[in-house]
């Protein structure tokens, strides 16, 4: 089991992690052209209304002052005013994280078995016909951007076919099979992108399981094929696509800004997108530090796994 040193060390690289972040994002966000008033107000206002407008709200204040009081907000949920929609950037953020992680569970209920599914399947056939086409196959999708096959499928199967809604967003009061339902297109460019080079790793991680003495062992010991796969191959075969699933949430955030942009689903991707365009420093700063923190806390959540299925991790962790 994984010790409460190695625990709290997890926590401690997260916090210091995730301030470094804030930092960052703060600083970054204040390098951007225009100021809070002049955004406020629209280009045309009075300069000595701006002026006041940015004393009112700090704006005018040293750089350090500003971060401290936005991070020390920040700690208590209270990310401002969103200067292009006049609400509460925390709620606009949460309402947006729900839709983007509507079509993210989407993305992993596909993705999963697929990737994983193929790199077995792969890796227990290694040099045989079936194996070329599945690592084929996987190369091919991964080098197609995301705008690219999202536009193909959705014309494909949005247009052409009409299997799909080219809408990722269900009607008011759709339940959950209907808005499972809607994403299902969105879904499908990012799992195509991301299903190859999982089973890649899969297939991998299967091919040097089959090679471990562990494994020649329970051949030798006259054991089903089956049994073999399911209670030995597998659990050391999986572990590195563990960490790589973990890895490529990163990749995931960034493919939900053209994904929901393409389909007009509001989550965080499209909010942050749409905050840049207008300048929106209060919920620009609030977004990219959530992507951020769902990055780190994916990675670490990976890392946690790892160990709990690698006794060598945990080692290494230990000491």
């Amino acid at each position: 089991m994984v010790t409460g040193r190695t625990l709290s060390a997890r926590v401690g690289t997260l916090v210091l992690t995730l301030w470094l972040v804030s930092i960052l994002v703060f600083f970054a966000g204040q390098v951007l052209p225009g100021d809070v008033g002049r955004v406020m107000l629209g280009p045309f206002a009075d300069a000595q209304a701006v002026a006041e407008l940015n004393k009112r709200l700090g704006a005018d204040q040293p750089v350090l002052v500003q971060y401290w009081r936005w991070f020390s907000n920040a700690l208590t949920g209270d990310f401002g005013t969103s200067l292009s929609m006049r609400a509460p950037v925390a709620l606009l953020v949460l309402e947006s994280l729900k839709r983007s992680a509507a079509l993210a569970g989407i993305i992993l209920v596909f993705l999963v078995p697929l990737g994983v599914g193929a790199g077995v399947i792969a890796g227990l056939n290694a040099g045989r016909l079936i194996d070329r086409l599945i690592v084929m196959a996987g190369v091919s999708f991964g080098i197609v951007p995301d705008f690219v096959s999202g536009l193909m499928l959705l014309i494909v199967f949005g247009l052409w076919l009409n299997w799909f809604p080219i809408s990722g967003v269900a009607p008011d009061g759709a339940g959950f099979w209907t808005n499972g339902y809607y994403l299902i297109l969105p879904a499908l460019p990012l799992v195509l992108n991301l299903a190859g080079y999982i089973a890649r790793m899969t297939r991998a991680g299967v091919i040097e399981a089959m090679a471990a003495d562990y494994t020649r062992t329970a051949v030798l010991k006259g054991l089903e094929r089956r049994e073999i796969i399911f209670r030995h191959l597998l659990r050391n075969a999986l572990t590195p696509t563990v960490a790589v699933l973990a890895t490529q949430t990163g990749y995931m955030l960034g493919g939900l800004v053209v994904i929901e942009a393409l389909f007009g689903i509001q989550g965080l991707g499209n909010l942050v997108l749409n905050a840049a365009k207008a300048r929106d420093f209060p919920m620009l700063e609030a977004g990219v530090l959530m992507m951020a923190a769902i990055f780190v806390l994916s990675a670490a959540a990976g890392d946690l796994v790892l160990a709990l299925l690698d006794p060598r991790q945990r080692r290494r962790a230990s000491s």
